[in-house]
């Protein structure tokens, strides 16, 4: 279900070089990036609307789900419904309320199911856990994670719809699926929809999985006890900042703050920068060294009483995790 871009290689990951049989593909653009699906599996019926193809596909055993967020949980329940096992991209789903429901789901229907957090798999992680289970840094008192994100149009008025421009292999009221009825916006197909909440979840939705699951594993978070968050604004005019509800901000910063776990003895702050805010360069850390991943765009610091732990988005190859101690002493994954 979403064949084209992630999707693609989503596809062929599950095909395990033809090992697996991929007996369907679902889009409602086959004349995009979803071409190459349809040429690399030349024998897989093609749909346009997942519930057909689930209900007259009857020897589908597991599906991957790669569409735009708004979609996920509901393809994902319409999939567990009958049985069948679900490997949905990231986020999981649109909202907490889909997330919690597709959890029960699973359990009740005992269904197979797997987030796409490619970076959870990654053997450099296990570095990290290590480093923190022998206790490199001591007590982890702060974290701090930031992107890049947005790299996508965020932050602005929606753009005006134009039905007339409507590619006319697009399938608009299935990419709408359960989002509000509307004309055809402009390039929100395939990938710009990512900015406003109808469809997405902005960008610590699209990166924040791949970010806070770093620490998050590694130290055995749980629940935040408290949440704080400010975002951007931007000014096309004096004193009145420009205000789009129907879009993620241009920018935020977000403050979380965590109980001591047994990885960690003490509280810890975390906190989340995106729109290319990022953290302080810290003094142990070289000047030259980038903080995190390739130009310091992405990453996570981990920091502790003796030291700190900066590491790269985990979807990236490679991790490249790096260890600083206040003593000097360094250590580094693979670059």
């Amino acid at each position: 279900m979403g064949s084209g871009g992630k999707g693609f290689s989503d596809i062929t990951n599950a095909s395990v070089n033809g090992r697996e049989r991929v007996v369907a593909l679902c889009d409602v653009d086959f004349s995009g990036s979803a071409s190459r699906a349809v040429e690399s599996f030349p024998k897989a019926k093609l749909y346009d609307d997942f519930r057909v193809m689930l209900d007259k596909k009857k020897n589908i055993d597991a599906v991957t789900i790669s569409t735009p967020d708004h979609v996920h949980g509901p393809a994902a329940k319409y999939a567990m419904e009958r049985g069948i096992h679900v490997y949905v991209q990231k986020p999981m789903t649109h909202n907490i309320k889909e997330a919690r429901k597709l959890t029960q789901m699973a359990r009740d229907n005992k269904i197979v199911s797997q987030m796409g957090n490619q970076g959870g798999s990654n053997p450099l992680l296990g570095m990290v856990q290590k480093w923190i289970d022998e206790d490199k840094i001591g007590a982890v008192s702060k974290v701090q994670i930031w992107t890049n994100r947005p790299v996508w149009p965020q932050g602005i008025q929606m753009p005006k719809a134009d039905a007339n421009s409507k590619p006319k292999d697009l399938n608009w009221d299935l990419w709408l699926g359960p989002a509000e009825e509307r004309p055809y916006i402009p390039n929100l197909h395939p990938f710009n929809w990512r900015g406003w909440w109808d469809f997405g979840t902005g960008a610590l939705g699209d990166v924040g999985c791949h970010l806070v699951d770093i620490p998050f594993r590694t130290l055995n978070l749980k629940y935040p006890t408290a949440a704080e968050c400010s975002v951007g604004s931007v000014y096309t005019q004096m004193w009145t900042p420009d205000y789009y509800p129907e879009g993620c901000p241009p920018s935020s910063f977000i403050t979380l703050n965590f109980d001591a776990t047994e990885k960690s003895k003490s509280p810890i702050e975390m906190t989340w920068s995106d729109g290319g805010i990022r953290p302080a360069h810290p003094d142990i850390i070289p000047a030259n060294d980038d903080i995190g991943g390739r130009n310091s765009a992405n990453g996570v610091l981990i920091i502790g009483e003796k030291g700190i732990i900066s590491t790269n988005i985990n979807d990236s190859s490679p991790l490249m995790p790096k260890l600083y101690l206040n003593d000097g002493t360094t250590e580094f994954g693979p670059k």
